[in-house]
C-alpha cells in the first residue's frame, strides 16, 4: 500500500477522478449563484482543507525558509488557478458539463507544449500523438453535431 501511495501515476488517476467529480458538482452548484461567488466558495472550502491537512500531517513550513523565486511563481500559480475557475465556472454556467470539462482538459495539451517550450521536457513520437488523439478528442466530444 506504501508503494501505491507513491505512485505518480496513482495520484494523476485520482485527480482526474475528482476532477471529474469537480464538474458534475460545480455545475449543479453554479445554478443558482453567480459563477464568481461560486469560485469563492470553493476557493474558501479549498483552504479550510488544505489548513486541516497541513495541521494533520503536520507539515507546516517556516514561512521565511521559502525563496522569493518560490513564492513569485506559487503566486503566478495561484493567479492563473484562479483565472481558470473563474472562467470554468462561467463556462460551466453556460454550457454543458460535457462539453466544457474536455475543452478544459485542453489543457493537457497546452501542458504539454509549455513543457517542451519552457521547461526542456522532451516528448516522444508517441507521446505527441497521444497529445494530438486528446486534443482531437476533446474537440470532438465538445462538437454540437
Amino acid at each position: 500500500m506504501k508503494s501505491l501511495l507513491a505512485s505518480w501515476q496513482i495520484w494523476a488517476l485520482l485527480s482526474a477522478v475528482f476532477a471529474a467529480l469537480t464538474a458534475v458538482f460545480a455545475k449543479v452548484g453554479v445554478a443558482n449563484v453567480s459563477s464568481d461567488f461560486a469560485t469563492f466558495v470553493r476557493t474558501i472550502v479549498i483552504l479550510l482543507a488544505l489548513a486541516g491537512i497541513l495541521t494533520a500531517t503536520r507539515q507546516w513550513q517556516d514561512p521565511g525558509a521559502v525563496s522569493g523565486r518560490t513564492y513569485a511563481f506559487l503566486a503566478l500559480s495561484g493567479l492563473a488557478t484562479g483565472a481558470s475557475w473563474i472562467c470554468y465556472f462561467r463556462a460551466l454556467q453556460l454550457g454543458d458539463a460535457a462539453r466544457v470539462a474536455p475543452i478544459d482538459k485542453l489543457s493537457v495539451v497546452l501542458v504539454a507544449v509549455f513543457g517542451v517550450a519552457f521547461l526542456g521536457e522532451r516528448l516522444s513520437g508517441a507521446n505527441w500523438l497521444g497529445v494530438a488523439l486528446i486534443g482531437a478528442g476533446a474537440i470532438l466530444v465538445a462538437y454540437r453535431g
